[in-house]
């Protein structure tokens, strides 16, 4: 419950019926499920399934991949407007291959509004650029610009991996995955060696690093017989015998740079979760596997919204601020013959949503950046967030507190561990979500998520217990919220 640790509060059964089977241990009584031994074997299968999810959906192109291929194993179709709908139906849209929404429609007409998750599946990373391949002192680089919000220096000496696609001008798209697998090559960005870094750590740590030097080194081996840029040509080669596209077709490519490696348990205890890309890939599963896992139909249809770009500003046409949410709706209106302006505004009105997003956890190293009785903490349970911004909450969307109480009826009914938090102490930073986007509806909004540490950083942190309390806390709020 409410300001309780989960894991000295294990006498509690109330949540037994959120739950699918699938995280129950066959030889587990359920009539004693409260038991330290069964809600940590809960806990941890759900867990080991996030941890596959995290080591595959590397992007935002990714994620859709494997978000798409959960749905259809679990029965959800993609839809067609030719086809009839109704109650208990599950269908899914995808938009550009970067953002997907799923619906499970309930006995209610949509009208009267849905029950919402909204996350975001892009992560603060690396892009190459449109002429990305160039060659310096007898180094292949890669040029790269980054995205969203990073620490810069965190990225050199660490091993990265390339993900995404290269689209000719014929259309084919060639997809491009190196790093991952144990026998693939990784990539990295060089630092300068402490023995000569006198004048470099006189530097604060915002320019130590310049975003222009965030440059991937990719090959060292000449093409024999050729006197200049013979290593840009010998990797170039490599690429066309390899890939089979040529350097002007890094001009259509969409080729990010991230962490390389799995998700990890983290601590001697196996209690957390390391990973790159949690913000917000751990709302995102969550989110997911609450609908993938309910157990009867909803009475109000039921909205997974995964949507990119919100790292930088949700901008673009895959991300919130794009109308292809609306159209959605609207495409499940007209299936009902129901599709009027009037209709379209009056079920997103009436909606209720949980910006699924994280937030950050108070440090145990620099605990000063939090004010601590309003921050959130590892092994509480999901965090709500009535307001996120900067300073004096600028760009933020506050909600409002008869909505959150509502919420906190479902949260108290099934005695769901859950805490409230902010972004850190005033004055000290801020941060958004896409909140403040979908309040635009005027629909009921508040920020809800996973309490995550070195958040935008190549190895984020969050605990398993707070991962699988969230699971149960999204899956309450679809199906109770009145």
């Amino acid at each position: 419950m409410y300001n309780k640790n989960i894991y000295q509060d294990l006498d509690n059964t109330m949540y037994r019926e959120l739950l699918d089977d699938n995280y129950i241990d066959e030889d587990i009584d359920s009539n004693n499920f409260s038991r330290e031994y069964g809600k940590f074997a809960a806990i941890n299968r759900f867990c080991e399934g996030y941890k596959d999810f995290l080591s595959v959906a590397k992007t935002e192109r990714l994620a859709v991949i494997e978000i798409e291929k959960l749905a259809k194993k679990a029965g959800f179709k993609k839809f067609n407007p030719k086809d009839s709908v109704r109650p208990g139906d599950k269908i899914y849209f995808i938009n550009k291959n970067k953002n997907i929404i799923l619906y499970i429609l309930g006995y209610k007409e949509i009208i009267n509004g849905m029950r919402i998750l909204g996350a975001h599946i892009d992560s603060p990373r690396l892009d190459l650029k449109q002429n990305p391949l160039y060659e310096k002192k007898e180094f292949a680089l890669f040029d790269t610009h980054y995205y969203g919000g990073i620490k810069k220096y965190q990225y050199v000496t660490t091993p990265l991996a390339i993900h995404g696609v290269v689209v000719k001008k014929d259309g084919t798209s060639i997809k491009v995955d190196i790093g991952e697998k144990q026998d693939d090559p990784i990539v990295g960005i060089p630092d300068l060696l402490i023995h000569l870094s006198q004048d470099q750590l006189q530097k604060t740590a915002a320019k130590a690093i310049e975003g222009e030097d965030l440059d991937v080194i990719v090959g060292s081996r000449p093409l024999p017989k050729e006197e200049k840029d013979a290593v840009k040509k010998y990797l170039m080669e490599y690429l066309e015998r390899t890939y089979r596209f040529t350097e002007e077709d890094f001009a259509s490519a969409e080729l990010e740079v991230v962490p390389a490696g799995k998700a990890r348990d983290f601590g001697l205890d196996n209690s957390m979760i390391a990973s790159y890309g949690q913000d917000d890939r751990v709302c995102a599963y969550t989110s997911l596997k609450a609908m993938l896992d309910m157990h009867r139909h909803p009475e109000y249809t039921v909205c997974g919204l995964f949507v990119d770009k919100e790292e930088i500003g949700s901008y673009g046409a895959t991300g919130a601020e794009s109308v292809f949410f609306e159209n959605t709706v609207l495409e499940i209106l007209h299936a009902y013959g129901k599709d009027s302006i009037y209709n379209l505004r009056k079920a997103l009105e009436n909606s209720y949503m949980l910006s699924s997003d994280v937030n950050a956890a108070i440090d145990p190293i620099y605990a000063s950046a939090s004010d601590e009785n309003n921050a959130a903490k590892f092994n509480y349970g999901i965090v709500f967030e009535k307001y996120t911004g900067a300073r004096g909450k600028s760009g933020a969307s506050d909600a409002n507190p008869e909505y959150f109480a509502k919420i906190r009826e479902v949260m108290d009914r099934f005695k769901l561990h859950y805490q409230t938090g902010e972004l850190g102490a005033v004055d000290k930073g801020g941060g958004g979500t896409i909140a403040h986007i979908t309040a635009k509806y005027n629909m009921e909004v508040i920020d809800a998520g996973v309490a995550v540490l070195n958040m935008h950083s190549p190895m984020e942190i969050v605990s398993k217990a707070d991962v699988f309390e969230t699971y149960l806390a999204y899956k309450a709020f679809a199906l109770y919220t009145r």
